[in-house]
């Protein structure tokens, strides 16, 4: 249900007793927040690029660190974290966050890199199908390796992609004309590739519909959860997604270039003869350290089939710290918040001139996340700006869209008060 904001809601008192009222306000203390150059408290909606720092996360590295100098290569299998077998508490917190098992995650690479070994696995093109389904306007890197594999393998991207649009007049994607659109060229579809949460409007797409529609095509179903691991409540085992991506800079808060996620389906990690690009930390444990004496490579069974790599442990070590405030939080109950400020930002947006603002992203509460993205039509550099002059930072994308997504972790009601008033007055001047 869409959370309701009465007029008193734009009052000051109203959004300091909210966050008195508020179980999750013990979540912000969990989390160093970003200063400008007098030392003040900047008011952070940019989680959609880039996370805070979990105030742990120090610990944990300098942990590492310590034990990397005291123990040298013993570390790996000595003390209180071994390094050999450091990811794997990851696991299981990470599959709660993503409705999942936990041998159906991986937590490796990057998510273009994961991307890469996962369209090795799970874009198998014949003479009759061997196309891609996007989304127009997908984010670049996923376009590149899209196209790149098409390429690579002797196929024409200009032909091999076949995108999904809005309507004309539209900013949105609708699931019933993507279903329509499976439908129709589904015998020409190898691959359905799409967001979780589109990057650029922050819609969050139905995968459960989608991945259903792709499965009656005779298509597998892979998603970019880059905007969308710790941001909505995903179900991606029951759902029967075949795989999924992520990063955890965004919204998970491990870190500016930290290890990213994937998830493959439990019906595809047992199978040994699925092709794929090998590592030797995907190599069966048991065998593992035969080293140059193995004759094969024996994956693993589930998603850990998939590493190539043994885990870098200072990369993870932000993760483990920010699971850990997940899992004391629950994800069901970060969305509700999530829901209430994101709704409350939007109310109070919705009060100013909608010639000035407008916002793009869906007004449904279960078809986006924390993300508001808004169209301004005249000067949003110059909006973006002047914002970001006030202490209030999220990020701008051109020609004239701000982004702005009130983290539930982190943010508060009277730091969206005190956003919806600088757009009142900002956007008051001529």
């Amino acid at each position: 249900m869409k959370p309701v904001f009465p007029a008193e809601t734009r009052q000051e008192r109203w959004a300091l007793d909210a966050d008195v009222r508020d179980p999750l306000a013990w979540c912000r203390e969990a989390f160093e927040l970003p200063v400008d150059a007098g030392g003040e408290p900047l008011l952070y909606l940019c989680g959609n690029s880039l996370g805070l720092l979990p105030r742990e996360a120090r610990n944990l590295v300098l942990g590492e660190l310590d034990a990397w100098a005291r123990r040298g290569v013993e570390g790996h299998l000595d003390g209180p974290r071994p390094w050999y077998s450091y990811h794997e508490p990851l696991l299981a917190p990470m599959a709660r966050l993503v409705g999942a098992h936990p041998e159906e995650i991986a937590v490796m690479n990057s998510l273009t890199v994961n991307l890469h070994l996962m369209l090795t696995s799970f874009f198998r093109p014949d003479s009759g199908r061997w196309k891609i389904l996007m989304e127009e306007s997908a984010f670049p890197s996923d376009t590149y390796a899209v196209t790149s594999h098409l390429a690579a393998r002797g196929l024409d991207p200009a032909e091999g992609v076949v995108l999904a649009r809005p309507r004309a007049g539209e900013a949105l994607l609708r699931t019933e004309d993507i279903e329509q659109l499976l439908s129709e060229r589904g015998g020409e579809i190898a691959l359905v590739l799409l967001p979780g949460v589109q990057y650029f409007s922050g819609q969050l797409l139905d995968m459960w519909r989608i991945t259903r529609a792709a499965h009656a095509a005779g298509a597998l179903a892979g998603f970019d959860l880059a905007h969308a691991a710790g941001n909505a409540v995903l179900h991606l085992h029951e759902w029967e997604v075949d795989f999924a991506v992520w990063c955890s800079y965004k919204y998970l808060n491990a870190g500016p270039g930290a290890v990213a996620g994937c998830f493959v389906h439990q019906r595809h990690g047992g199978d040994p003869a699925i092709p794929r690009l090998a590592g030797w930390w995907g190599n069966d444990p048991a065998t593992r350290f035969r080293m140059h004496l193995n004759e094969r490579f024996v994956p693993v069974p589930g998603a850990a089939g998939w590493q190539l790599s043994n885990p870098p442990i200072l990369s993870m070590a932000p993760l483990a710290a920010s699971l850990a405030v997940f899992d004391r939080a629950g994800m069901p109950a970060l969305r509700d918040k999530s829901e209430q400020l994101t709704g409350y930002l939007e109310s109070l947006v919705a009060g100013l001139d909608q010639g000035r603002i407008r916002q793009v992203t869906p007004t449904d509460p279960k078809e986006r996340g924390c993300q508001l993205s808004f169209q301004v039509p005249e000067r949003a550099r110059e909006l973006f700006n002047e914002l970001r002059r006030r202490g209030i930072v999220g990020d701008f994308r051109a020609p004239d869209i701000i982004r702005l997504s009130p983290v539930p972790l982190y943010n508060s009601f009277h730091e969206i008060w005190r956003t919806g008033q600088a757009l009142e007055e900002l956007l008051r001047v001529p």
